[in-house]
């Protein structure tokens, strides 16, 4: 078993996981015997047998991390960043630590909360809090926090601390209450806090870059935010709400519906104190989730016939969604009669759509469809016979903006079948639309769909095709990667199929300039930051 030391580096690990899968590939015997030993699904095989499994790098790095004594490459890795991190001062390793807690829009720094790597820190460095009573309210340490709050009653409502937070947004914004041996200590802490006189309503200006610890933003992010909208916790959100906490906030409302529990227990209990779902784009949020209960319970708190649901009902027939979603508008007074920003109304819409049982839903006796939109709407439901019959050479020509746009926003909605149908039969493939304002080829990237993706490559798409936010197709890469707007996107396969069609390989910078926990390297002539996984395969691994 090797074991790990303060100067070990990542830089380091990775050179011997491509040692391994180059020794693997050339049928070292020494290299057999420490993968049959270190990797599960090597395990008992013979030689020949382990050829066959075609293993890649991701494979040797798990080799790798198991010859540590460690379950994954990324617990490898995270062990390495602690390592690393405790060598810092006091000061530069709270604010590692507090980055870990609470994510960048409070730290400034552009990472994600991770608090089983904070929780992990905080375990081996018992003097990590020391007397800041702000990073105890973080780490629900009840002592503490009512210890301050009895010498100086006036600090429950002071900002200040590494963070210059008031106390009651480092508890509900500490992404530890995920865990629960941490949950019933925040839980305290919120308690004593409200009874010692905390603002309910109590917030502090994003942090989140562009901004900064230094220059924060204009946006106001609430404690209410933190307990509903960013960690989905019921029980804290409650007590905010008794004790006056005020959920039209822009906020809590709109990103309560992300949570994973599709019952939405926190969208509820702001519904019920109060929280008003006129003006908060909550139901176009929980139809982005494709949540039908969570679209029925906004509808129960939503005026009838209110003025916006017209486009809620365009935006439904957009995102795909069901003849349920339609039905539940449409009894909530959407009116189909009303336009979309292209100047349809919602039949004509979920014909370009593709939506036939939207479309019986909605026609009346006079709506009837040009053989224009008959090919559009035949290609949209992935129809290739009737879409062949009704293709003709020019066809394209006379398609309106909206009507092109088809191919990127069924791109986005995941109808791969009929992108496919569409590019075959010659529409443009860089045609523009979706969230991103990008190309089919963006979507296929964003959603990390490989296959879509090297398909529409060979039919001429570019990694150069643009999107809406200043960047284009290595941009998607780069962002997707990072964030993982799917639980089962395959960006390394995306960064394998832009590299067999004409992204140039990347190029390594140094490990002093790697933002944690991603990796940043040098392709097309720009420093771009990616997952750990893509840019091993943009810097040439397999």
């Amino acid at each position: 078993m090797n074991t790990l030391t303060d100067r070990s580096n990542l830089d380091h690990l990775r050179k011997q996981a491509k040692d391994l899968l180059r020794l693997y590939r050339a049928g070292d015997p020494a290299a057999f015997e420490r993968l049959r030993h270190f990797l599960p699904a090597a395990h008992g095989r013979s030689n020949d047998a382990m050829r066959g499994l075609q293993l890649r790098l991701h494979d040797m790095q798990s080799c790798i991390a198991r010859e540590y004594g460690f379950a994954s490459w990324n617990e490898l890795k995270d062990a390495v960043e602690l390592r690393r991190a405790r060598a810092q001062d006091a000061h530069a390793l709270r604010l590692y630590w507090a980055g870990l807690v609470f994510g960048g829009d409070l730290t400034g720094a552009a990472l994600r909360p991770r608090p089983v790597v904070a929780a992990r820190l905080l375990a081996e460095t018992p003097d990590l809090v020391g007397n800041d009573p702000w990073l105890a309210c973080a780490i629900g340490d009840l002592d503490t926090v009512r210890r301050a709050a009895d010498a100086d009653p006036a600090w429950v409502n002071q900002a200040g601390g590494l963070l210059r937070v008031a106390p009651l947004v480092a508890v509900t914004h500490s992404s530890l209450t995920k865990l629960p041996r941490f949950h019933a200590g925040l839980v305290g802490c919120l308690r004593l806090l409200l009874e010692r006189g905390a603002d309910a309503n109590g917030f502090y200006l994003n942090r989140w870059p562009p901004h900064s610890l230094e220059e924060p933003g204009e946006e106001r992010l609430s404690a209410l935010y933190g307990a509903a909208g960013k960690h989905h916790d019921l029980e804290m959100t409650r007590l905010l709400l008794a004790a006056g906490a005020d959920g039209n906030d822009n906020e809590s409302l709109y990103h309560s519906i992300d949570d994973p529990d599709t019952a939405l227990p926190c969208t509820r209990a702001l519904l019920e104190a109060g929280t008003r779902v006129t003006g908060s784009n909550a139901l176009a949020k929980v139809l982005d989730m494709d949540n039908l209960e969570g679209l029925k319970l906004l509808l129960r708190y939503t005026p009838h016939g209110d003025a916006d649901l017209g486009r809620i009902l365009h935006w439904a027939i957009y995102r795909g969604r069901s003849a349920a979603h339609v039905r539940a508008l449409l009894d909530a007074g959407a009116d189909p009669k009303s336009l979309s920003p292209h100047h349809q109304d919602a039949f004509h819409h979920a014909a370009d759509a593709g939506l036939p049982e939207v479309m019986r839903m909605l026609k009346g006796g006079g709506d009837t469809l040009t053989e224009e939109e008959q090919f559009v709407s035949a290609c949209a439901r992935a129809d290739e016979a009737e879409a062949r019959r009704l293709f003709e050479p020019g066809v394209f020509a006379r398609l309106s903006p909206a009507q092109l746009k088809q191919l990127p926003n069924l791109a986005m909605s995941g109808r791969d079948d009929a992108v496919r149908l569409m590019v075959e039969l010659g529409w443009p493939v860089a045609t523009r639309g979706g969230d991103i304002d990008g190309s089919a080829l963006n979507w296929a990237v964003f959603r990390g769909r490989p296959e879509l993706a090297e398909f529409l490559l060979e039919r001429g798409a570019s990694f150069r095709e643009p999107h809406g936010y200043n960047s284009d197709v290595l941009g998607t890469l780069s962002w997707a990667s990072i964030n993982q707007p799917r639980h089962d996107g395959d960006w390394p396969g995306c960064a394998a199929a832009l590299l067999r069609h004409g992204l140039p390989p990347a190029t390594p910078l140094p490990e002093s300039r790697q933002p944690k926990p991603h990796r940043m390297v040098r392709i097309d002539g720009r420093d771009m930051t990616c997952s750990e996984d893509v840019a091993e395969i943009l810097l040439g691994g397999e």
